[in-house]
Order: structure tokens, then C-alpha cells, then sequence
């Protein structure tokens, strides 16, 4: 018999292995002052790159009085207690009834966060007979969530359609034998390589099977789209999109998430979702806050505008210098290099310690084995002088390490303070 505790001191899991040498640094910064394109980390002011603050939205006048307006009449408190028990009130579904216009669904439920959101709707939409087909690069609360199927679920290589065909046939044979149904998940934007689900393909395939489509659209709602309404808006599909899914951690800079779909599936949800039912509500000054951030991201498009000006001008930029950025499709910047973990550390060091840039660094397992990927979240808030800045920083380092320097002693014997 082993002591659980002994087991967690001795195997700390794939992150914690390195929180000796990463924490506080690599892992868990502390970047500090106002959210902005220029903070303060370890003392020092950085152009930082590593927010997801899309519109600029985090420290709008209008948005820090509406949260500042509904703490005081309000307090962190209120409601006090879970939705179904106590904690309904006027200005949830207020919010619910403006974001469900807003995403062209015919209803919305308000939740607490996007993660533990996600998990409890794929948990209480599904049953053992049912057969889920979902994406290879799904987030982690897609999988989570898929954890609690007791049911099949079939992946398919991500955004391969025809692939998905055939997961389609798969599912829908075996859906039919045991009288169930077939979900299909992905996601609209994906948040690390920037690129869209293809959801003009795959409701396409809608007209050969029968299926139900749910779209977790973190990153796009607020970003994609004619009016921000998502990657669905974006391709003209939305009405397709049976289950749409955001957060309000991306375009509205704060904290809660919301579901999208027919009325009678909303109502379903409500009643049935474990992290919504016995959790407290979504305290009042996030849902008066999130009012005021709803109301902006409709009223001013040259939020947006800005967003993608500097988007563009930071892709093409990298494009022209000659980087490899992937095929992202959306404000998510990953700039990929080939080098090692260690090149990878140092290269970070190099960029906060000697450039006074601040971004995050993606390695192994999550990209492949030699691949670095260094990605960046431009925001409406970004100058252009701030993008020139970075490619001129990035042609350094790229220069740096094609020639080695990033395995040398010098580098490898760097101390971070």
C-alpha cells in the first residue's frame, strides 16, 4: 500500500517535474502593473504579448466604472447562492437574452467559467448510447469533458474532413445500433496554432449524416465575423452551429462564459448541468461588468478594426522577414522555430532579460519534438511601433539561433534574478 501524499511528494507530474528551475519565471509569472501592452515583470517594464485582452477592453474607462459601479452597490457577494436556489436575478437574464441576439441563437445560459462550463454540458448532453467525433487539437476542457462520456467517441486528425467522413460512418453505424446519437465537437478558433475549424466543411457533411454540431468559440467570438459574433458568422453557417459555446476570458476581459442553442436545449442545460446547479452564481459585478463589455464589443466596430490592423501588421510583417507562422487564420500569432527545449529556455531569458519582450513559449508535448513556437496575442490596444519593435527583436533572435548561440556556455550559464 503506498501513502498517497508520498506518491505526490516523489512524482510531481509532467509540469511539476520542472517547478524548481521554471517557477516564477517560465511557469506562474508575476507580471504587474495595469493590463497593458507594457508591464512590469520581475521589476523591469516589458512589451508583453501574452494577454488575451483582444479589444483592449480590460482597462476601458467605461468597463473599470461598470465594474467599479457595480461593486460598490452591489459587493462581491451578491447573489449569494447558486442560481437555482437563490442566486437568479433581472441582470443574468438580461445578459443571457442580449448575448443569445448577439450570437443569433433563440436562447443563452450564463455561466460561471468556460472550463468547467464546457465539461458539465458535454457531461449532461450525452448519454452511454451516444457517439461523440471531435478534433484532434480540442482544449483541454473539451477532452476533460469527453473524460466523462461513458460512451464511444471517435477523433479525427485535426481538420481533417475527409478523415471526419469516415469517423462519421463509424459513429453513426454504431449510434444506430444501439439507439443513440452523434455529436460533433471542435472548436472555431484554435487557440494555440490560430487557425479555424473548418465549419463550412464540416456542416457540409451534415446533408450525408445526421448529426448535431457544437463549436467552442473562445477565441473568435468577439474577434471573427462581420460583428464578432464567431468563426459561425464568419462562414455564414451560425444557423448550423447547433450548440454554440464562448467565454468572456478572451474579447471581454473577464471572468464567466455562456451556451447558445434552441430554447428547449438551453432549458435542458440549466436543469442539468452539475457545475452550474451546485455552484454559486456569477457574481453581480462580473455580470454588470460583462453588460457594459457586451455593449461596447456591439457599439464600437473600430475595436475590432484596430484588433486586426495590428493583427496584419504583425503577420505580415513576420511573413515578409521570412518566419513561419503557420496558417493561422485569426489574431493568435504562433512563430515557429526549430531548436531545442533548452534553445527554447534561453531564448525566453533572452527576450525578457536583453529585449524586454514578454510571450510564451510552447514546447514538447504540445508541438513536436524540435519544434519551439513562440505565440503571441496581438490586441486592439498594440501600437504598430510596438509590432515593428517585436520584428525587429524576433529578426535578432532568429539570427541568434541559426548561428548556435543559444546552446553556448555563455547563454547556457545565464542566472535569472
Amino acid at each position: 500500500m503506498v501513502d498517497i501524499f508520498d506518491r505526490l511528494k516523489n512524482v510531481k507530474g509532467p509540469l511539476g517535474q520542472y517547478q524548481n528551475k521554471a517557477e516564477g519565471y517560465f511557469m506562474f509569472p508575476e507580471l504587474e502593473g495595469e493590463i497593458a501592452p507594457r508591464m512590469k515583470f520581475m521589476g523591469k517594464e516589458v512589451l508583453t504579448w501574452s494577454l488575451n485582452n483582444y479589444l483592449g477592453l480590460a482597462n476601458h474607462p467605461e468597463v473599470r466604472k461598470a465594474d467599479a459601479e457595480g461593486a460598490a452597490k452591489f459587493g462581491m457577494a451578491a447573489p449569494m447562492g447558486a442560481r437555482m436556489m437563490s442566486g437568479q436575478t433581472k441582470y443574468h437574464k438580461e445578459l443571457e437574452d442580449k448575448l443569445a441576439k448577439f450570437v443569433n441563437k433563440p436562447s443563452a445560459y450564463l455561466m460561471n467559467f468556460g472550463y468547467q462550463g464546457m465539461v458539465s454540458i458535454i457531461d449532461s448532453l450525452l448519454t452511454r448510447k451516444d457517439v461523440v467525433v471531435y478534433d484532434s487539437e480540442s482544449h483541454a476542457c473539451i477532452l476533460d469533458g469527453l473524460r466523462l462520456h461513458i460512451g464511444k467517441r471517435f477523433v479525427y486528425p485535426h481538420n481533417d474532413i475527409d478523415n471526419l467522413r469516415k469517423q462519421l460512418e463509424r459513429a453513426t453505424k454504431l449510434a444506430e445500433a444501439q439507439g443513440g446519437g452523434v455529436l460533433v465537437i471542435t472548436e472555431g478558433v484554435f487557440g494555440m496554432a490560430g487557425d479555424l475549424g473548418h465549419l463550412d466543411k464540416i456542416v457540409e457533411l451534415k446533408k450525408d449524416f445526421k448529426f448535431r454540431l457544437m463549436i467552442d468559440d473562445a477565441h473568435g467570438f468577439g474577434t471573427m465575423g462581420k460583428t464578432g459574433a464567431g468563426v459561425g458568422e464568419h462562414y455564414g453557417v451560425q444557423d448550423q452551429v447547433d450548440i454554440y459555446f464562448a467565454t468572456f476570458a478572451k474579447s471581454m476581459a473577464g471572468i464567466g462564459a455562456f451556451v447558445a442553442s434552441e430554447t428547449e436545449i438551453v432549458d435542458y442545460l440549466k436543469f442539468n448541468m452539475r457545475s452550474q446547479i451546485f455552484a454559486k452564481s456569477l457574481p453581480m459585478p462580473m455580470v454588470i461588468g460583462a453588460l457594459k463589455r457586451l455593449e461596447l464589443l456591439q457599439n464600437n466596430p473600430e475595436l475590432k478594426d484596430k484588433l486586426w490592423e495590428i493583427t496584419h501588421a504583425l503577420q505580415n510583417g513576420l511573413r515578409k522577414e521570412g518566419f513561419d507562422i503557420g496558417h493561422t487564420e485569426s489574431p493568435v500569432t504562433p512563430v515557429y522555430f526549430s531548436g531545442s527545449v533548452p534553445e527554447g529556455t534561453n531564448i525566453v531569458i533572452d527576450l525578457r532579460e536583453n529585449h524586454k519582450i514578454f510571450c510564451s513559449i510552447v514546447v514538447y508535448p504540445v508541438v513536436p519534438k524540435g519544434v519551439l513556437m513562440l505565440r503571441l496575442i496581438p490586441t486592439a490596444v498594440h501600437t504598430l511601433d510596438d509590432v515593428n519593435e517585436t520584428i525587429e527583436v524576433f529578426k535578432i533572435i532568429k539570427k541568434n539561433l541559426d548561428a548556435g548561440k543559444y546552446m553556448s556556455e555563455e547563454m547556457q550559464s545565464m542566472k535569472v534574478v
